[in-house]
């Protein structure tokens, strides 16, 4: 990385000179610097909404970048140590589906788990490519997945040779990573590429002992969220591709489906957290680490609480683990990860992240302090006291392995028909139900639905998770194939 290139924010700059000349606005957008809009102005700022500007030459272009916007994206690689980087102004969602789109076509097989984000699957839904899952283990007292064991991927690409890609949460959104430098060596000796989710990763690339970057890996390709732990604003992200990969191509994938008016907020934003990670990440996320190794042990000690970390890690199915998550699993104290979720954000004006059937996720960043570690202690330690029940009759989350009848595609647009979810058993599912965050289907398109996964559709309505994906908003009805 060129340290002395990195002090560049060409975006940014480019952005500050325009300010400069007042130049008069006769093109869109139609608030005019804000002038149109007094309201939206009083909410974010003369200077925010100044900056919301349409491309122009002096500015360049998302869909073809050949100035100001090819220069950021040059950095980003140059950062992330990749041979081509993108910025994405559709979220990690957009990145995701543009690697899946960019390597698969209908009918083409890829390696997954199971417990992928549901842009992935949507993105099957889109070109009609065909899932093979590894069935992540399981553990069955936290009730999650955890990564790819080696053998089994080895074991689904040996019955699959002609799958396309193998694709791989690093890390999961509970901080478990797979080994992904030995399932890239499998998949490239059999001419697969490997493409990485890493919504949860920014920080892999810039923090001293995290688990190894995608990059760093020799994955073809990556989704990295730098709007969560990168710093950057809300539905920003980055593409990233490794040597071998048809940069050229690939921008095309993404024009097909992103925005031809991307927001100049965004474009800066990512540029600037770029610059701030390259410069003075090891250091962030150094701190980062401090606080949530604090937070895990503190609320250790509080008893009944689980906050798991490095002691997990065995090597195969959870080959490395990300400290910077600070996942508590509170079945221990006889309540739901979602019911202590709900208790914090209602008693106590701390809102986390998520929380689950057995646990919650604080997310910790480059931008909280030790006095919020405190306060989120005292509060759990509080609700352990206050709150704790008997944990005797309470589900486990556990993952349940779905059966594929069909492919996401097939099912989606196939003629279907509503149904109770609690008489959906032995159906076809035509569509996705989900408790979101953290946004992993309980149910796709394509799938057998199974007595187990209604009793937990409707354990997890009860318990308070918000449930999403159904054409129902309420819940009630799922979609099913017409038989």
């Amino acid at each position: 990385m060129n340290r002395e290139e990195q002090k560049r924010a060409p975006i940014y700059e480019a952005l500050e000179k325009f300010r400069r000349q007042r130049v008069v606005p006769f093109d869109v957008p139609g608030h005019k610097r804000g002038r149109g809009n007094p309201e939206l102005v009083e909410l974010l700022g003369q200077k925010c909404v100044g900056l919301d500007v349409n491309s122009m030459k002096p500015l360049d272009n998302l869909c073809h970048p050949v100035s100001v916007i090819r220069d950021a994206e040059e950095l980003a690689a140059d950062a992330f140590g990749a041979a081509n980087a993108f910025l994405m102004v559709g979220g990690t969602t957009s990145a995701v589906q543009s690697m899946i789109l960019s390597v698969c076509k209908a009918g083409d097989k890829i390696i997954l788990p199971r417990n992928v984000h549901k842009s992935v699957i949507n993105a099957m839904v889109l070109c009609g490519a065909i899932p093979v899952y590894v069935n992540p283990e399981v553990n069955h007292k936290l009730g999650i997945s955890l990564g790819m064991e080696i053998g089994q991927v080895q074991k689904v690409m040996d019955e699959n040779p002609d799958a396309v890609a193998v694709f791989v949460n690093n890390p999961t959104y509970y901080g478990i990573c797979s080994d992904i430098r030995s399932i890239v060596k499998l998949a490239h000796a059999r001419g697969m590429k490997v493409l990485a989710d890493e919504a949860h990763g920014t920080h892999l690339y810039f923090g001293k002992g995290l688990p190894v970057s995608a990059m760093a890996a020799g994955a073809d390709m990556a989704a990295v969220s730098m709007h969560k732990s990168g710093g950057s604003l809300t539905q920003s992200s980055l593409l990233l591709l490794n040597h071998g990969v048809n940069a050229d191509y690939v921008r095309q994938i993404i024009n097909l489906t992103q925005t031809t008016s991307a927001s100049y907020l965004l474009l800066s934003s990512l540029d600037i957290s770029r610059r701030n990670l390259a410069l003075r990440g090891e250091e962030s996320f150094a701190k980062v680490m401090d606080m949530a190794e604090y937070a895990r042990n503190e609320i250790n000690s509080i008893g009944g609480y689980y906050a798991y970390g490095k002691d997990l890690v065995n090597g195969t199915s959870i080959f490395d683990y990300d400290v910077t998550k600070l996942s508590v699993y509170t079945l221990g104290i006889g309540l739901a990860g979602i019911e202590v979720y709900d208790l914090l954000r209602d008693e106590y004006d701390i809102q986390i992240e998520f929380g689950d059937i057995c646990n919650i996720l604080a997310y910790i960043s480059i931008g909280d302090r030790i006095q919020d570690i405190e306060r989120l202690v005292g509060a759990l330690e509080d609700v352990e006291r206050l709150y704790k029940k008997d944990s005797t009759g309470m589900l486990s989350g556990e993952y349940i392995a779905p059966t594929v009848v069909i492919s996401p595609q097939r099912a989606f647009y196939s003629e279907k028909i509503s149904v109770l979810v609690k008489e959906a058993a032995g159906k076809i599912s035509g569509e996705f139900v989900m408790c979101y965050p953290p946004g992993i289907p309980i149910l796709a398109p394509g799938e057998m639905i199974t007595q187990e996964i209604v009793e937990y559709i409707l354990y997890a309505k009860e318990k308070g998770c918000s449930m999403q994906g159904t054409e129902d908003p309420g819940v009630n009805h799922l979609m099913v194939l017409k038989e």
